[in-house]
């Protein structure tokens, strides 16, 4: 037994060796791109862009007279406001500039202020993602809470909850909307009770953009047309970043304690693309190269385009499949996990 033992340790870190070659190998490819070279004067256009269209929006909604002409402006608000969720995202994996202060900086103006969400929490719980993709265990993207992201989540549901997940293929849109709420609260219990680098910066400019933010709608407003703007703001920008982030994983393979793979086929087998085009990369923030911004999450958003040639050709020389699909097929292979999912509890259901 003890031989066995150390014969399958030295198996298993000969194959950790190799792992790490391969990953090398790749890194190599890339970086004789250039393609982890920091591109501040991309990122300074385009904050200066979002923010440009950030106060015009802010702007329409304050002075058009017409109701409808205020719901208008907070769609707009909504779809902004997830730019500037991916402005935060790659300020929180250091993609803008070779300075941490000044990703941190953009990354707790965006934040915190613009957007009332606390950096901090969303750098961590990100982290984590991006280092357990996919993992039941420690993925805190496919932990329990509205939507079930496997039959055992599924199975564990009671009353409403279980309801829910059997319909949940046909709920997730209208549940997204109820994404940027989550967030606020979940930002906020984070600071209270974890410790936090930026805390009392971040209670500071939170409580900044609430005053400000809510007062501005209010004053200008009325508090009737400043709640219609406010929801239809935050419904939006839910429904938007969940159309984002939702296909990139859900329905892709999933590990535990007992799949785990190494590095490279663990980032590339839980991942799905959604193919590029110009408008494509824009509306998912270059988030629909997947598999190339979790193998190299560093990468300025920028590089992704020309990086997913080079990564799709090595995965096709190591025989790892590599998943890339169109805008509407990720949404159809989401729905129809998610429906699958919820399967079991309907046949459960109608045999009763």
């Amino acid at each position: 037994m003890a031989t066995l033992i150390a014969s399958e340790t030295e198996a298993g870190s000969q194959a950790g060796v190799k792992n790490e070659r391969e990953y090398a190998i790749l890194k190599r490819r890339i970086q004789d791109a250039g393609l982890l070279e920091k591109r501040p004067a991309y990122y300074a256009l385009s904050i200066s862009t979002n923010l440009v269209l950030w106060t015009l929006c802010l702007v329409l909604v304050f002075t058009v007279g017409t109701i409808w002409g205020q719901a208008l402006a907070a769609v707009g608000l909504g779809i902004i406001s997830v730019q500037l969720g991916f402005q935060l995202h790659d300020s929180g994996h250091r993609q803008m500039f070779d300075s941490a202060g000044k990703n941190a900086f953009v990354g707790l103006f965006t934040a915190d202020l613009l957007l009332g969400v606390s950096y901090g929490w969303w750098v961590q719980k990100h982290n984590r993602h991006h280092g357990n993709p996919n993992d039941v265990d420690l993925d805190p993207d496919i932990k329990v809470g509205a939507i079930a992201y496997n039959d055992e989540q599924a199975q564990a549901r009671h009353g409403a909850g279980r309801l829910a997940a059997m319909y949940q293929a046909y709920l997730f849109f209208p549940l997204t909307t109820f994404l940027a709420w989550s967030m606020h609260v979940a930002g906020f219990s984070y600071l209270f009770k974890e410790p936090s680098r930026y805390r009392r910066l971040e209670f500071g400019l939170l409580a900044i953009h609430a005053v400000v933010y809510l007062g501005a709608m209010v004053y200008f407003l009325g508090p009737w047309s400043a709640l219609m703007v406010v929801l239809i703001q935050k419904a939006v920008g839910g429904a938007y970043m969940a159309s984002v982030f939702a296909p990139n994983h859900k329905g892709m393979p999933q590990t535990d304690a007992d799949s785990r793979l190494d590095f490279v086929r663990t980032q590339v087998l839980t991942a799905r693309n959604v193919r590029g085009h110009p408008l494509t990369d824009l509306w998912y923030g270059s988030l629909n190269y997947q598999i190339e911004h979790h193998l190299f999450p560093g990468m300025p958003r920028v590089n992704m385009r020309r990086a997913q040639p080079i990564i799709a050709q090595f995965c096709k020389e190591r025989g790892i499949a590599y998943h890339e699909t169109s805008f509407l097929e990720s949404y159809r292979e989401l729905l129809g996990f998610l429906n699958e999912i919820g399967a079991p509890l309907r046949a459960e259901r109608a045999r009763v």
